[in-house]
């Protein structure tokens, strides 16, 4: 594995984190990713998207994901974190869709 990189290498990095766990939980999760000019360099915002139910956005150090991606721990842990977020999108998409019919 590796650490450190580029602002825009560790977003990409991120983004594909992310996108792989949520999508284990329903495969037609999408990830929004901040990293906007206020945020460049410093951090990004993360949002699980199941149409139209999104999560609250997850904030992200950069430099702590720069230095921890190469770590197993840490990935382990946050793939557990990215799991947890899309499985409560999830049980409210659901609990959306049962209060329609």
């Amino acid at each position: 594995m590796f650490s450190g990189g580029s602002y825009r290498e560790v977003a990409r990095w991120l983004w594909n984190f992310l996108t792989a766990h949520a999508k284990r939980v329903d495969p037609r999760f999408e990830v929004e990713l901040e990293s906007g000019d206020e945020r460049e360099g410093k951090s990004y915002g993360a949002r699980l998207r199941l149409g139209r139910q999104v999560s609250p956005v997850v904030e992200f150090d950069y430099r702590e994901v720069a230095d921890n991606r190469g770590g197993l721990a840490w990935c382990a842990a946050l793939a557990e974190r990215a799991q947890a977020v899309a499985r409560g999108v999830l049980e409210a998409q659901r609990t959306a869709d049962a209060g329609a019919r």
